[in-house]
């Protein structure tokens, strides 16, 4: 982000060449030892932005000054916050297409086996697993289609906004978007600080998906209990007992029917601190980043052991 925009202000001449290149090489070194661990961030420079600048200082000098030029870290930070909720958008994409390939995988092996459909868990009609396990499908095609959505509706660059009326200087932010992936510039400046529909709606495709994957786990313990026994799950998704040898507890299955819940709750809280909230930037808003990332990791984490429970489960013949 902070290349881009350097390059942009020689781009419209208000750096010169030498300096764009000493800040490009700064941030570059810079990039370099967070990626190895060997960067020391300090608590009393504030934040990330801070701890960045002061190291460019050290690198390359007084020119270092120049990297803040025509923007703030408002419209920094909702610059690298769409950036990464677009990178991790196609992370859970491509762990809900490996929960899909399994369950079509689990399905192509049972087409001839017949098992009771359901209503009100009540034997309904003779169904084959195979066109139950295929509705999997269907349910994840459409998270999948929820998640992209919203990659194409926060697919617009903040970057120029700066604290919230934008700036004097005459910068090109079409260049921006292009170079840092976007399809365009924002269109209002004060709407573009304030603005957290994008996590709402990325943590809303979080919770339908932990629903979903909820109801299906929620089913599938149903289906092992000793009540019904039409699956086996495999001695690498259930637990024992620590009292009873001959026990297996679908632990993995409970861990992600109960996963929803913080979904639920995680979209609850940003609803609650945009609740009421004026226009342009408050401190409020910087709770969205922890909130983002602990939803994330959570679905990635469920999305990974339901695909393994997919693929350690075997119907009852």
């Amino acid at each position: 982000g902070s290349i881009a925009h350097v390059e942009m202000l020689f781009k419209q001449k208000i750096i010169s060449f030498k300096v764009k290149n000493k800040i490009v090489y700064g941030l570059n070194k810079i990039e370099k030892e967070i990626s190895n661990k060997k960067f020391e961030f300090k608590n009393k420079y504030e934040d990330i932005h801070m701890n960045i600048e002061k190291r460019l200082f050290q690198i390359i000098g007084e020119e270092a000054g120049y990297v803040h030029t025509a923007r703030s870290r408002n419209d920094q930070v909702i610059t690298d916050f769409k950036m990464w909720l677009k990178s991790a958008t196609k992370e859970i994409n491509n762990n809900i297409d490996k929960v899909i390939i399994s369950s079509i995988k689990l399905a192509e092996k049972n087409i001839k086996t017949i098992m009771p459909g359901f209503t009100h868990l009540k034997n309904a009609q003779a169904i084959s697993f195979a066109h139950y396990l295929m509705s999997y499908v269907e349910i994840f095609n459409r998270d999948k289609k929820r998640f992209s959505n919203n990659i194409e509706s926060l697919d617009e660059n903040p970057l120029g906004v700066a604290a919230l009326s934008g700036t004097s200087f005459n910068i090109d932010r079409n260049y921006t978007s292009k170079k840092l992936g976007f399809k365009k510039p924002t269109n209002n400046s004060i709407d573009t600080i304030s603005d957290r529909d994008f996590v709402l709606d990325f943590l809303y495709s979080i919770s339908v998906c932990s629903m979903h994957i909820s109801r299906i786990a929620e089913e599938l313990i149903i289906w092992n209990s000793d009540g019904f026994n039409l699956i086996n799950l495999s001695d690498k998704v259930v637990t024992g007992s620590s009292i009873m040898p001959q026990k297996k507890n679908p632990d993995l299955l409970e861990y992600l029917r109960g996963k929803s819940g913080s979904a639920y709750g995680n979209l609850f809280s940003m609803l609650t601190i945009l609740k009421g909230l004026p226009l342009s930037y408050f401190k409020d808003l910087q709770d969205d980043k922890e909130i983002v990332f602990n939803s994330n990791d959570t679905l990635l984490n469920c999305l990974k052991i339901f695909d393994e429970v997919l693929r350690n489960c075997k119907p009852n013949k």
